[in-house]
């Protein structure tokens, strides 16, 4: 999924429902896991194609956090 613009967070990673990397990073640090994103966002819940980009994103952004 590669929609980029100048900022990284308006990157697309699901275009099924739209749903930006922005997005999903607002929501993982609220606390939701991959269920509830897809549940809020529609995110993972269409085609499908994003699941793996998704999760590696969201593994991503926990390594983040437990490095700070």
């Amino acid at each position: 999924m590669n929609t980029m613009s100048e900022n990284p967070a308006n990157e697309i990673m699901c275009t099924c429902s739209g749903t930006t990397r922005g997005k999903i990073k607002i929501l993982f640090e609220q606390g939701m896991d991959m269920d509830d994103i897809s549940g809020w966002t529609g995110a993972i819940s269409g085609c499908g194609g994003c699941e793996w980009d998704v999760a590696q994103f969201m593994k991503e952004l926990a390594e983040q956090k437990r490095t700070l």
